[in-house]
């Protein structure tokens, strides 16, 4: 797995551990805080191996901790938006105005920045090459008055103030979501251990595939949200601007520049569901015997003033008005923002975050036979609409039917005693009232249905926010560092339950608690009626199936030879605590159009791939002779 969120980075579990910091042993709370320290660039390392501080000191790794723990602690999760647009600054924008000139008004003008169809009323003279005098007569004239507004919503999930995935490799100026797209899978691949070409070369070149995407595509200046506001903007549009913007550009970017792949790929997006969604393309390719390797992925990078003004203007998000009426104050504070986010407590709305989150998805021989480093396995995912609905953002019943079949599949696995006392559930969680009120009753009356009494609740939006589509890898990334820690993240924003949840077969703990999970349930309830519900098993699970399924001597085989894995990626790990980032990004390099290629009836030779593509198919219709012509 990897990625990064406003908890950190993904791999090694390092933004696991900031969400149940305080829990930690004391090293390795030491560890979190001073990888995230020299992420932040708060800290670096030197060629000789030790530590300066920001203004280049040199000082013991102690010490660095002692330094940066505050500000690490201020700078990482939710917080107050940090861009200055959203607070002192303003918002920039345009008010619409008509001027009434008593007099006529004469003013001079750069030649280039005069519109091409002017007024017929309007006047114009040349003072020189550049220079032009406009005289506009009295009357009415409609103009556009910039202006800064004031931001009504000031609190978002951030990745860690001073890391930049953009600085880490040749970006040329691509949208923040393929940026944060390109680290993610790049820290996917140094926290497998494996070397992907060496791990390619094992395959048929059609034996990949990659499902990766996000929710509303890239929005920020450098794709589609400066395209769209080009004209009235002034600016002019670029030839980036367009392809960059589409919603599946973080598998296309992980194709072409990441893993050079020829498989399959492609993006489903489903709202806020969109990581399962894409997760559940991966999980039935290999479950179908079509792909072998499968890289899953989201990238979302919402944080901005036009997609926070969207949610806004829904009533979605918590904005300031509605946090200071939550709580009667007068004024919001730093804390104030940090516990914006309140899954199944009182709470006014959504708190907006950016991530990004990967996972390579194997078939288990081939785990086995390259030593990989399991994590887990994903046995099923669920996806349900709503069906008929009052508008499409109101709740329905979708979500009923992917959970109680995840329910279900863990039963049938691992039996009635695992599925009630060994399972837990990561909520979709969003801290809107519709979604305390809902979730909580899909998750009391399935819990019902199956005779669980206690079902622990995790709701990680409330350290992070809500990421968009890539919510759900959030979700996921966190429950497999439970599985590695054997805790799960309490809900630190959860002062009281609120009256409306359906919470008497739930458990909802501010606290981190230790659990030995065997499965955890990744929900997501997503807006417009895109359900979806992951199962993902332990790796002890897994291990147990593999040994069923495989036998001892294998099992004991792959265990050898997942030593050397492991030893490759605790160095990465290592290098990553140190801000060391391989942002894997080969712009073209290997570049193919189509006379290099090879062919016959039987298989395609692709040069670079030690493998050729198999040209044969499956054929499930039968075969039409001749004579039945």
């Amino acid at each position: 797995m990897g990625g990064v969120n406003p908890a950190g980075r993904t791999s090694g579990h390092q933004a696991f551990r900031r969400t149940v910091l305080d829990t930690l042993p004391d090293d390795d709370q030491a560890r979190t805080l001073l990888g995230l320290a020299a992420m932040m660039r708060l800290a670096s390392v030197g060629n000789d191996g030790s530590w300066h501080d920001a203004e280049g000191n040199a000082l013991d790794a102690t010490e660095i901790v002692a330094l940066t723990r505050q500000q690490v602690l201020d700078h990482t999760l939710v917080r107050r938006i940090e861009d200055p647009r959203f607070n002192e600054a303003g918002l920039p924008a345009n008010r619409r105005a008509n001027l009434a000139l008593d007099a006529p008004l004469t003013f001079r003008i750069r030649r280039r920045q005069l519109p091409e169809a002017l007024p017929p009323t309007w006047q114009v003279s040349e003072l020189d090459r550049q220079t032009l005098e406009v005289t506009v007569p009295a009357g009415e004239m409609e103009v556009m008055l910039p202006e800064r507004r004031p931001a009504q919503v000031r609190a978002a999930g951030q990745l860690p103030t001073g890391f930049e995935p953009s600085q880490l490799y040749r970006s040329v100026h691509h949208p923040r979501g393929l940026s944060m797209a390109i680290f993610a899978a790049s820290d996917c691949l140094g926290d497998s251990g494996l070397e992907w070409d060496s791990l390619r070369d094992r395959l048929d070149p059609d034996e990949v595939a990659v499902y990766a995407g996000n929710s509303i595509g890239q929005l920020d200046d450098e794709g589609w949200g400066g395209l769209l506001k080009s004209f009235v903007s002034g600016n002019r549009a670029t030839s980036k601007q367009m392809p960059l913007g589409y919603g599946q550009m973080p598998a296309d970017f992980l194709n072409a520049y990441v893993l050079g792949s020829v498989g399959g790929t492609g993006a489903a997006l489903g709202a806020c569901a969109s990581f399962l969604y894409n997760l559940r393309l991966g999980v039935d390719d290999i479950q179908a015997g079509r792909r072998r390797v499968v890289m899953v992925g989201t990238a979302d990078a919402p944080v901005t003033p036009e997609i926070i003004e969207g949610f806004r203007a829904m009533g979605a998000l918590a904005d300031d008005d509605s946090l200071k009426a939550l709580d009667a104050l007068s004024l919001l504070t730093d804390a104030d923002y940090q516990r914006a986010c309140r899954p199944f407590a009182r709470n006014c709305g959504f708190t907006i975050a950016e991530s990004s989150q990967f996972v390579m998805l194997m078939d288990d021989s081939l785990a086995m036979e390259v030593g990989a480093e399991i994590l887990g396995s994903v046995p099923g995912v669920f996806v349900n609409a709503d069906g008929w609905k009052r508008s499409i953002s109101a709740p329905g019943i979708g979500n009923y039917i992917t959970l109680g079949k995840a329910a279900s599949l863990v039963r049938e696995i691992l039996g009635e005693e695992a599925l009630r006392q060994r399972t837990f559930l990561h909520a979709h969680g969003t801290s809107t009232p519709k979604n305390r009120t809902t979730e909580s009753h899909v998750f009391d009356l399935v819990a019902r249905a199956y005779g669980i009494t206690a079902w622990p609740v995790v709701a990680v939006k409330a350290f992070i926010g809500h990421s968009q589509g890539s919510a759900a890898g959030d979700q996921l990334a966190s429950a497999l560092g439970s599985f590695a820690h054997g805790l799960l993240p309490g809900i630190p924003t959860l002062d009281t339950v609120a009256d409306d949840v359906h919470g008497e077969r739930l458990r909802l703990s501010r606290e981190a608690q230790p659990f030995d999970a065997d499965a955890a349930f990744i929900n997501a309830k997503g807006f417009g009626g895109n359900n979806a519900t992951g199962v993902v098993l332990s790796p002890a699970v897994t291990e147990r199936l593999l040994t069923a399924r495989h036998g001892e001597t294998a099992v004991a085989a792959w265990q050898a030879r997942r030593e050397a894995t492991r030893e490759v990626a605790a160095g990465y790990h290592r290098r990553a605590d140190r801000g060391q980032f391989d942002a894997r990004y080969r712009f073209g390099e290997g570049v193919l159009e189509g006379p290099e290629l090879s062919m016959s009836d039987t298989e395609l030779q692709i040069p670079g791939y030690a493998r050729s593509v198999s040209l044969a198919v499956n054929n499930p219709y039968g075969r039409l002779s001749d004579a039945d012509r």
